[in-house]
């Protein structure tokens, strides 16, 4: 998505009939992305392949996020008590990449959306209103709808974090700070300047670790107590706690790790786990394993009793971006546009049991439940987007746009937070099921 950020006002005009005949007969490419300025244009501002008035269709697609807009054709997946491999992929995957808005009947016109927000709309001066072939939205279907916005950060937004029971919400950023905000008021309550960018951040308990280069800041946020934990080398990408220790994953390959000590009231280093031969950038840990995903393409299992590496997954064809466990499954995602799930064998070793197909390279890996205790991923794609998915079926939910790519993604309580790379924080809510049938 194209958001230059320019504030030039003026009314995009249709096709005036009487210079359709005097013009170049193709299409013009700056009207296609909204933001065609010439006037007049020597080019055509509509398609050749439909008149300019549209045509209608019969297939009724996702609908917006809007009171009177609901959406028919996900069709949802069973809770998180899968039934084995045969389960995964069966909702279809992706949805379409248009979308039929019905407005205009007062004009007996129907509006082809693309699924690209408008760029006039987001600058507030869209003259087209309901007519718009562009969404007028941050995001489409019915499952959730957005609350907030929390500006401040300047850079792309790496880490968000809201410690259990808190109050506050945390965020991290490229732009070397961290934001504290009150959930209540959604004002920023304290920005805590840290002399390098944020690569990460975990909430554990009292503790909240911040990954930035060649070192990991923890600060307890019931005692103030500020340590530094030296180490890594190069920038620290990822951070996860099990059996008591914490893992952080290295720009030089390195999976570092560290015990609390009661006594000293620090962490102490507590081992180096080697093998990937480039930066780690996810970790994940269930069933006792911590799996590291890393951009030498490959996913490492490793024992959290011996530290000791189990096996090496080497199906992704470009950078392993996250991880995640979901039941008895691994989830993973790559920049080569899939999405592979992992199941064990009888031999304990992983296998890939399904792979979902995207038309773009994915980031992060988000799961949570919505309203109703159904299993949803949300799935965010370099071309600005996050899908939403029921689990395992992989119907779609839903998607939300925004001006750069979403990097960080974090679930709480009937909410989730997304941030992008405008430095741009989203607060969203859950809706409840307006699809199921009432039993």
């Amino acid at each position: 998505m194209d958001f230059d950020g320019g504030k030039r006002v003026f009314n995009r005009l249709g096709p005036p009939q009487q210079q359709s005949d005097n013009r170049n007969q193709k299409v013009c490419y700056h009207w296609r992305a909204g933001n065609c300025n010439r006037f007049p244009c020597p080019f055509l501002h509509r398609e050749l392949s439909a008149p300019a008035n549209g045509t209608a269709s019969s297939k009724r697609p996702y609908g917006f996020a809007t009171d009177d807009q609901r959406s028919t054709t996900a069709r949802r997946g069973g809770g998180s008590n899968f039934n084995g491999p045969s389960s995964w992929g069966r909702g279809g995957g992706r949805g379409g990449n248009a979308i039929n808005n019905n407005n205009n009947s007062n004009r007996g016109i129907v509006v082809k959306k693309t699924e690209k927000i408008c760029n006039f709309w987001v600058q507030g001066n869209c003259s087209y209103g309901d007519k718009c072939r562009y969404l007028h939205s941050w995001c489409t279907g019915s499952c959730f709808a957005m609350l907030t916005q929390l500006e401040g950060h300047q850079k792309v937004v790496s880490g968000i974090a809201l410690p259990a029971g808190s109050d506050k919400l945390y965020t991290g950023s490229k732009d070397e700070t961290v934001r504290v905000w009150d959930c209540q008021s959604g004002q920023c309550a304290g920005v805590i300047n840290l002399g390098g960018e944020v690569g990460c951040m975990l909430s554990e308990g009292p503790w909240m670790f911040v990954g930035l280069p060649n070192l990991v800041k923890a600060w307890n946020v019931q005692t103030s107590a500020d340590l530094s934990l030296n180490g890594p080398v190069g920038q620290v990408y990822s951070l996860v706690v099990g059996n008591d220790l914490l893992f952080a994953g290295t720009q030089d390959g390195n999976i570092l790790a560290w015990k609390f000590n009661a006594v000293t009231n620090c962490f102490e280093p507590a081992a180096s786990l080697q093998g990937h031969t480039s930066a780690v950038v996810t970790l994940v840990v269930g069933a006792n394993r911590l799996y590291s995903g890393s951009m030498d393409k490959s996913i490492r299992v490793w024992n959290l009793e011996n530290l000791q590496c189990l096996q090496t997954m080497t199906e992704h064809t470009s950078v392993v971006m996250s991880v995640l466990c979901w039941d008895q499954f691994l989830l993973s995602c790559s920049l080569d546009k899939t999405i592979k799930v992992w199941a064990a064998t009888d031999s304990g070793n992983l296998e890939v049991t399904y792979t979902h197909n995207e038309e773009h390279g994915l980031l992060t890996l988000c799961g949570m439940h919505d309203l109703e205790s159904k299993p949803v991923l949300l799935c965010s794609c370099n071309d600005n987007s996050v899908r939403a998915y029921d689990l395992p079926s992989f119907a779609e939910r839903g998607k939300i746009f925004a001006k750069q790519e979403i990097r960080s993604i974090h679930g709480g309580p009937n909410i989730f937070f997304t941030g992008d790379g405008t430095g741009e924080v989203k607060v969203w809510q859950w809706l409840a099921d307006q699809t199921a049938t009432p039993a």
